[in-house]
């Protein structure tokens, strides 16, 4: 069920189609599995509504407003499990990476899947949009050296240590996130907030404010967090700015937490 999900999340830019009949038969799946329960029909039944309504009416400016506004509602309680009905799938519960990290969880989470699904019916510009690519090549190098740049930094303030990992849960890691995580945050961060503020409000504007929500998003994990992942966000927003493409951000998203977990202590340095 999982690989078919991310198969529809693979392939929802260049095929929709396919992607939608992926995504409904993971979703019976899901049901059958009881990784879906029965309150989660409201949220999906309330977003294809919504959906249906934005598809047969473009020309009524008011309704598409109207079911913009509720869609990035529904997008925003995937992203924090607001809806009732989502099981999240455990894949490793309270385990280190290494003997200096700290114990943590991961789990696979349908509804977070469910983001670049809801956000592309209020964007259709989702994934490909307008580039504005920078002078020189050498900009693009500069953006991936702050990747270890930036976790050195993070060292240097003692909230973390290098330290190598290759655990046997890798695989199931980088399926999880890419497409659950990297993927749904990009769509909700850059895909879409970021867009809809550079056509506002400019590109720096954008980015920044973008980049802030995202921090602002990883509270939970304290200021330094906040922080760390203000400054990801602008490593990102500059790779979707760049490329114009949310699966460039994605990707670079997740060559950023791959990078953290095999070469440092994940999540953080046991103190």
């Amino acid at each position: 069920m999982w690989v078919m999900l991310a198969s529809a999340l693979a392939v929802l830019s260049p095929a929709r189609r396919l992607a939608i009949m992926l995504l409904l038969c993971a979703t019976l799946a899901g049901f059958f599995t009881d990784t879906l329960r029965w309150p989660a029909l409201l949220p999906l039944a309330v977003s294809a509504l919504l959906v249906w309504l934005r598809v047969e009416n473009p020309a009524r400016r008011g309704l598409q407003v109207m079911t913009e506004t509720a869609l990035l509602l529904t997008a925003g309680g995937l992203f924090l499990h607001l809806w009732p009905g989502f099981q999240p799938l455990l894949q490793v519960d309270n385990m280190q990476a290494g003997p200096r990290s700290l114990p943590f969880s991961f789990a696979y989470h349908f509804d977070k899947a469910l983001i670049p699904f809801v956000l592309l019916a209020c964007l259709p510009t989702l994934f490909r949009t307008r580039p504005f690519p920078p002078r020189h090549i050498s900009a693009w190098l500069l953006l991936l050296a702050a990747i270890p740049l930036l976790l050195y930094v993070a060292v240097c303030t003692g909230g973390l240590a290098p330290e190598r990992h290759w655990p046997a849960w890798l695989g199931r890691f980088m399926l999880a996130n890419l497409f659950f995580v990297a993927l749904a945050e990009e769509a909700l961060f850059r895909g879409y907030l970021q867009q809809r503020l550079r056509q506002r409000l400019g590109n720096l504007p954008a980015l920044l404010l973008a980049s802030l929500l995202f921090g602002v998003a990883h509270v939970a994990g304290g200021a330094l967090l906040v922080l760390f992942a203000t400054l990801a966000g602008v490593i990102y927003g500059l790779a979707w700015h760049w490329s114009g493409r949310l699966w460039v951000a994605a990707g670079v998203h997740f060559l950023f937490n791959l990078t953290h977990l095999l070469w440092f202590t994940y999540p953080a340095l046991q103190h």
